[in-house]
């Protein structure tokens, strides 16, 4: 078992951090002719592992190899514009807070300039044996700290912490 890095750097980081295209796929389309709500969930998710991967180290390799990896407590998506099939668009990552073990972020996915859906996290790095909160690396509460100082500049969302209800009046 390793806890060494595999992949990433340590900074600097984009603020905010673009992550690689991607396209609507025609099974990702429902019966109201746009982009279902669960393949909005694996858009993010597909752009947080390659984040993961190609910036900061803690990826898919790295979690198999360190047998620990972040676990989801806590996600909010809000949809704002429909996607449709073959539309192109890419994906906005923000570290909004992060401490030992736990990080908090936020994501756009973005076409033709618009946000089109935002997603807030909340998760927690966990060891897989135990099932139990376990620290970050070294390196990568590091790397953390970095991409947090390189982020603190940016504004913060406006939906951010959103609560969800029926606004009346």
């Amino acid at each position: 078992m390793t806890t060494d890095p595999i992949g990433g750097h340590d900074g600097p980081y984009a603020a905010p951090i673009l992550v690689a295209e991607q396209r609507v796929l025609p099974e990702w389309i429902d019966y109201n002719g746009h982009m279902n709500v669960g393949y909005y969930g694996l858009a993010f998710d597909r752009a947080i592992d390659q984040l993961f991967d190609q910036q900061l180290g803690n990826g898919e390799a790295f979690v198999r190899a360190a047998e620990q990896g972040l676990f989801v407590l806590q996600s909010s998506i809000q949809f704002l514009r429909e996607l449709k099939q073959g539309k192109s668009f890419s994906v906005r990552f923000q570290l909004i807070d992060h401490d030992h073990k736990r990080i908090h972020f936020w994501a756009e996915i973005q076409a033709e300039g618009q946000i089109c859906a935002t997603q807030e996290v909340l998760a927690m790095n966990v060891d897989h044996a135990s099932k139990c909160a376990t620290p970050f690396p070294g390196w990568l509460q590091a790397r953390l700290a970095q991409m947090q100082a390189d982020h603190n500049a940016l504004a913060r969302p406006a939906q951010l912490g959103a609560k969800i209800g029926i606004r009346r009046g």
